[in-house]
């Protein structure tokens, strides 16, 4: 499966960006999808996930309550809806997915196989 991030951008503390990510194949629904983000100088970082079957969401506990995490299989495609966004939220912001992920993995970035290209969000103060 090939991935593309889309979406990133400028917003100002307290606002709000929508992340896409649209996927390519045949075989999406057989994916668990993530997004991880790394900000400079830092490593990659979980930010949320969602099942590839029943919809089951897991979040960071620094996006739990702001970040919303979606899918449309019907779409190939997954999102991450972003509200009171911080300037610690800046980053470059990957879609990823993976299969057979068990439940003690899914937030690391070792258990997906494949990544896309990246999208930068930037938030200023």
């Amino acid at each position: 499966v090939q991935l593309q991030a889309s979406g990133g951008g400028l917003v100002q503390t307290g606002g709000s960006l929508r992340l896409s990510c649209a996927a390519t194949g045949r075989t999406f629904t057989t994916y668990d999808m993530g997004w991880f983000r790394q900000a400079p100088g830092k490593e990659r970082e979980f930010v949320a996930a969602i099942r590839r079957v029943g919809g089951h969401t897991y979040y960071s506990d620094s996006t739990k309550g702001r970040f919303t995490i979606s899918r449309d299989n019907a779409k190939n495609a997954i999102g991450l809806q972003m509200n009171s966004l911080k300037p610690e939220d800046t980053a470059v912001y990957y879609c990823a997915a993976g299969q057979g992920i068990i439940l003690s993995a899914v937030t690391s970035s070792d258990a997906y196989r494949y990544w896309g290209q990246g999208t930068q969000v930037t938030v200023s103060s």
